[in-house]
């Protein structure tokens, strides 16, 4: 294999040119950085649902949790839900083994832990509380068929952490001050840990979040 010695890159493209076997073959990669490729374009459409807001969603379809939430559970749990690595195959022992760790290493006391994480809950807006809730009861109906699909709440967390958790726009920018990559992995590391709790609590009903109404700080 040689790589032509012309080689030419524009801005984020990168384009090469390779000979195999006396056959070239041209190809080109481009670099997107990581914030552009996570954030959220709102929908074009009027009747849109990605990049629009919980809230609005949900009022406009008169329902609790968006009606492409409910299809995609539906559907999953109909006819995928036994399927090996569902989501994502096993992550590495090793990595849930450290996450666990960290996290028990957080708050030592399970009843600041609870009221902490209680009080998290309350404060999400109702749409996107009842949404994080249905989709934890999926998860976990994912996980009871962990010895088929080989998906455990520890795994499910690494999957979904990152994507239900993720901050907004505007509280991103406010870190732009650290390394992206530290910022990324202290991220992560949260979301993770912050999932796994839920998924590892018992059911957790919408109806006794709101009928307490006790106030439970966060400065634990």
């Amino acid at each position: 294999m040689r790589l032509d010695p012309q080689t030419v890159q524009s801005k984020n493209w990168h384009m090469d040119v390779i000979e195999m076997n006396g056959i070239k073959v041209e190809f080109s990669m481009k670099f997107t950085s990581r914030d552009l490729s996570l954030k959220r374009t709102p929908s074009k459409k009027q009747s849109g649902v990605f990049g629009v807001k919980i809230s609005v969603v949900t009022k406009r379809e008169r329902s609790k949790v968006p009606y492409i939430v409910r299809q995609c559970i539906e559907e999953v749990e109909k006819r995928g839900i036994d399927e090996v690595g569902i989501y994502r195959i096993s992550g590495v022992a090793t990595d849930i083994q450290a996450l666990k760790a960290a996290f028990d290493a957080t708050l030592s006391d399970p009843a600041a832990k609870e009221n902490c994480m209680m009080h998290l809950l309350r404060s999400l807006p109702d749409p996107n509380l009842i949404t994080f809730l249905t989709l934890l009861e999926h998860l976990k109906r994912v996980a009871e068929k962990e010895p088929v699909n080989k998906m455990s709440l520890h795994n499910l967390a690494t999957v979904f952490g990152p994507t239900l958790l993720r901050p907004s726009e505007s509280e991103s920018n406010k870190a732009h001050i650290t390394l992206a990559s530290d910022i990324w992995s202290h991220d992560v590391m949260a979301q993770v840990q912050v999932l796994l709790y839920y998924l590892q609590h018992p059911p957790i009903s919408f109806a006794e979040l709101k009928k307490n109404t006790l106030y439970f700080s966060t400065d634990v």
